[in-house]
């Protein structure tokens, strides 16, 4: 049972697999560092001096100043500022995986088209296997 895990383990696949795996990981913390401390702060100041992370909605009936008070108070709230980054990052990571992929396409080389099977015959234009002598419609030779 050990020998055929091994084997399952170091087939191909299931290593590129672990690699895209991790690599994606540490994207992913790229990009929402990049969305929580890059482009959200400028937003912010652009609509109003708004901190997204701060913006919750208050499902207790009692007043709370912050996010982080009512995390403490054990108040229930809705956080639909973290909600907003949490979309922006997977608006940014799928655009990403998109360009990646196209251009992984383009790069790929097309496969060969097929030998030709048939052929037309010059006469009557009509369809003959290629190693046809003679047009089985008109009887002339190819």
């Amino acid at each position: 049972m050990l020998k055929e895990f091994k084997e399952f383990a170091m087939k191909g696949n299931v290593l590129d697999m672990a690699i895209g795996v991790i690599i994606g990981g540490a994207f992913g913390k790229i990009v929402t560092s990049l969305v929580s401390d890059v482009l959200m702060p400028p937003l912010g100041l652009v609509l109003g001096k708004v901190d997204f992370s701060s913006l919750f909605l208050n499902l207790s009936g009692t007043p709370q100043p912050s996010l982080a008070a009512a995390k403490a108070a054990g108040a229930p709230t809705v956080n639909y500022g973290v909600f907003l980054q949490t979309v922006l990052d997977f608006i940014i990571i799928a655009f990403v995986i998109f360009m990646i992929v196209k251009q992984v396409n383009r790069l790929k080389t097309p496969a060969a088209p097929a030998a030709p099977t048939t052929k037309d015959c010059p006469l009557c234009l009509s369809t003959i296997p290629i190693k046809a002598t003679k047009c089985a419609h008109c009887a002339s030779s190819v």
